[in-house]
Order: C-alpha cells, then sequence, then structure tokens
C-alpha cells in the first residue's frame, strides 16, 4: 500500500472527528456570545438548564408514553360501548325499546343514547385544543363503527358528543369526558410549572446572597485601586470568598505599610539632604561674587534642590491625600487661573458639572505637569475636559516639535532623555513630569496616551474615570 493511500485513508477516518471538533467550536462560540455575562445569570443557568431539560423530558414522556397510552385505552373503551349499544340496537330493533336500551347504557356505562329522527350528521366539526384528542377518538371510532359519525369535543364542558348516521337517522350519544380522555394532564403541568418556578426563585434567592460578597469585594478592589479606602469591609459569604477577601485585606495592609515605610524613609532623605544643601547655600552666599564659579556653584546647588524635590514628589506619589467627590470644572478653571498668574496663555474649553472621586491636589499636580511640559515647548495651549461615556477626559494640546510615535512611551519612563526637539531636561527638570502624571492617573484607574495634536504638536490625553 502506497504512502499516499495510507494517508487518504487516514484522512476519512479522522474525517468524523474533524466534523465533530468544527460544530463544537460553533457551539462554543454560540454559547458565549448567549451566555449571561454575569456571574448570577451564569450559576443560575447552570442550575436552571438541566432542570427545564429533565422537566421537557419528563413531560414528553409523560404524555407520549402515560398519558397517551391511557387516552387511548380509555377512548378505545368508550368506542367499544357505542359500538355494542349500536349493533344491539341495530340487530334487535324491535324486541328492545330504544328507552330500554338507554337505561342500560346509562346505568352500566354512563352513556346517555338518544335516536333523533329524520336528521343527518352535521357538515363540519370544530377540533379541539390539542389535536392528539381529536385523532385519537377518531381513530378508535373509525376501528369500531363501521357508519358515518361525527363528534364535538368542544361545545359541551363535561360530555363528548358522538353522532352515528343511521337509516333513518342519527344516535347521538353523550359520553362524560373523564370516561373519554384523561382530564387531569393540565395538574402535571401545572406541578411541572410550579416546581420549576419555586426553584428558580430559590436558586435566584440563594445565588444572589453568595453573589453579593463578590460584588463588594470586586467594588471594594476597584476603590482601592483608584485610591479610596473603604475601611468598614470585612469577609462575607462563602468560604472561598472569605479568603479572597482576607487576602484582598492583607495585601491591601502589606501595600499601606510599604508606602507608609517609604514616605518616612524619603522624609529622613529629604531632611538629611536638605541640611547640607541649605549649609552649601549659605557658604556660598558669604563668599561673595567676586569669588570665580560662585554662580555656576549656586546654580549647580539649586538645580540639586530642585531635583531633590522632583524624586521625592515622584517615589511619594501623593499618597498621603484622601479622595473625595471633586467638581473636575472647578479644578481645571483654577489651574487656568494660576497659568495666567504666571504669565502663560491657556485656553481653556471644560464641559460643565464634571465631577469625579479623586485625590484633588494630586490631579491639580498632574494636569499642572502636562501644562508645563506644553508650555515648555509650545506657544498655543488648550486644555479641553468633556464627559466621555462614563470617563473624563481631559486634552492638553500644544503646536511644539511634539514627540515621535515611536518615542511616546519613553517619555513616560523615568529620568528617560528624549531628542533635541523635545529634550525633557530643558527646563531645568529631570525628566519625571510625564511620569508623574501618568502615575498619578493610573492611581485613580485612568491613563495617559500621547498623540498628535490638532495644532500640530503634542496631544495628552488625560482619562479618568467619573
Amino acid at each position: 500500500m502506497s504512502s499516499e493511500t495510507s494517508k487518504n485513508i487516514l484522512n476519512m477516518m479522522l474525517a468524523p472527528f474533524r466534523v465533530f471538533k468544527r460544530l463544537s467550536r460553533r457551539l462554543e462560540a454560540l454559547l458565549r456570545r448567549v451566555a449571561p455575562r454575569s456571574l448570577l445569570g451564569r450559576s443560575i443557568l447552570i442550575i436552571v438548564l438541566p432542570v427545564i431539560i429533565t422537566q421537557a423530558f419528563m413531560t414528553w414522556y409523560f404524555f407520549d408514553r402515560h398519558w397517551d397510552f391511557i387516552s387511548r385505552r380509555m377512548a378505545s373503551m368508550t368506542a367499544g360501548e357505542i359500538a355494542m349499544v349500536l349493533r344491539t340496537y341495530e340487530a334487535f330493533p324491535d324486541t328492545i325499546e330504544l328507552e330500554q336500551l338507554s337505561a342500560i347504557a346509562a346505568r352500566n356505562m354512563r352513556l346517555q343514547i338518544s335516536v333523533l329522527d329524520g336528521e343527518s350528521l352535521p357538515a363540519q366539526r370544530q377540533n379541539s385544543t390539542f389535536s392528539i384528542l381529536d385523532d385519537t377518538l377518531q381513530n378508535e371510532l373509525a376501528n369500531r363503527i363501521s357508519r358515518p359519525f361525527w363528534f364535538d369535543l368542544t361545545s359541551h364542558p363535561e360530555f363528548v358528543e358522538i353522532r352515528i348516521q343511521l337509516d333513518d337517522g342519527v344516535m347521538r350519544v353523550l359520553a362524560r369526558r373523564d370516561r373519554v380522555f384523561v382530564t387531569n394532564g393540565h395538574i402535571f403541568l401545572m406541578l411541572m410549572i410550579f416546581s420549576g418556578t419555586l426553584l428558580l426563585g430559590v436558586a435566584f434567592l440563594f445565588l444572589r446572597n453568595q453573589v453579593r460578597p463578590i460584588q463588594r469585594l470586586a467594588r471594594v478592589a476597584e476603590s482601592f485601586g483608584k485610591g479610596i479606602d473603604v475601611p468598614e469591609f470585612r469577609p462575607a459569604g462563602a468560604r472561598e470568598v472569605r479568603q479572597a477577601a482576607l487576602s484582598f485585606i492583607q495585601m491591601r495592609d502589606r501595600i499601606y505599610r510599604h508606602i507608609h515605610q517609604r514616605t518616612e524613609m524619603l522624609a529622613g532623605v529629604s531632611h538629611d539632604l536638605r541640611t547640607p544643601l541649605t549649609r552649601m547655600k549659605l557658604e556660598l552666599a558669604l563668599m561673595g561674587d567676586e569669588d570665580q564659579g560662585v554662580e555656576a556653584l549656586k546654580s549647580d546647588v539649586d538645580e540639586m534642590g530642585r531635583m531633590l524635590e522632583e524624586y521625592l514628589e515622584f517615589a511619594r506619589g501623593q499618597r498621603s491625600e484622601s479622595a473625595t467627590d471633586t467638581d473636575i470644572t472647578e479644578l481645571i478653571k483654577s489651574i487656568r487661573i494660576d497659568a495666567v498668574r504666571q504669565g502663560l496663555e491657556v485656553e481653556v474649553d471644560t464641559d460643565e458639572g464634571l465631577h469625579a472621586t479623586v485625590r484633588p491636589q494630586a490631579i491639580r499636580r498632574a494636569i499642572n505637569n502636562l501644562l508645563d511640559n506644553a508650555t515648555t515647548y509650545g506657544s498655543h495651549v488648550t486644555l479641553t475636559a468633556k464627559m466621555l461615556g462614563t470617563q473624563i477626559e481631559i486634552l492638553v494640546d500644544d503646536d511644539g516639535p511634539g514627540i515621535a510615535e515611536d518615542q511616546r512611551e519613553e517619555a513616560f519612563r523615568p529620568f528617560r532623555r528624549l531628542d533635541e526637539s523635545r529634550n525633557q531636561d530643558a527646563g531645568g527638570g529631570v525628566g519625571l513630569g510625564l511620569s508623574i502624571a501618568r502615575d498619578i492617573a493610573r492611581a485613580h484607574g485612568g491613563d495617559i496616551q500621547l498623540s498628535d495634536s490638532p495644532k500640530g504638536g503634542l496631544c495628552a490625553r488625560f482619562i479618568l474615570p467619573s
């Protein structure tokens, strides 16, 4: 056998598995689109879907096997009794009076018999709600009675009317409905619906109480990511949820301890470094201006002081400030007033009523850093703020040289030097302005992105959750 033939045979054997794999992928994709997104919805679906399938199977089994079988037996028995009465009436028309036959049928078979002389069968028949009832009775009567017949299942709530064509009239038979069909099938359906509804309600109430601690933990984690502390948070719910909540609390405490230790260390560093810098400034002041290089040393000392302040501010990250509900619109207007006082030209276009839970001084510092960067390299700066869905978008545009697209992420890295067209150190800083601004934005659950500005320079896009 050649290798090509073996390959074809193998492909034929694997074809069903490949088809099954493709169908499984399509079914999985369909379930992903239609399945609920929430944990509560999926949990209820996991519980309710098997119950619905089981009840559907039980309903089918009941109606297809039990209900249909019993109904056929009852219809067959009633059709046989009617056929016996009809044959008796036809075989002994002179010896048995109709009244006697009716009395016997009523007493032993609970059938009401009467003969309508000179009449014929109705031309049409109204079908019942369940066509299976019509078909069952139709088949059983056709098997037992050779004469034309007609029946009505809808006109009488307690009886089934059956008419049989005679030579000189019509035999009218009224049979009780509970002797022809199973009349309590709706009770089974009601029990199925009631049990399914009860299970759904209990599952919803129980699962909602189980999902609530998870939702609360998610909200607390989101608030913590935005710098909002929730000290009253306590673990609740199932054991696994409590373990997750305890792990979150322990992580939060470790982060707070780390921040506190870092702040204390930086405070000590600040004190230790500022003291020699102050002595150096005093000694330079006593040396006088006639000494060669004094001005250069003074400039170096001042630059060291600015560098130290930026280092400490970057490491501190404004974590000590509490988050409050802040009017972003008024904050931006006050930032513009401060910029005007410093002799800067900044155009402001902001929507009214912008509010967010933030640390206002940290947000002020972030926007000021973006403005400082824009006014350093551009002559026309625009500050725009607007609502964008559930977020607040703050844009700082300038007409400066901009930053190359492949260097924009580098601009956010601390102490990074860019090309000479937009050197972060040109203004005497150490390249921490954008780093501090992005650190503040991300601490609030937002971000800062750089792009091309309509003015031809750089656009700093500050996204802040509202």
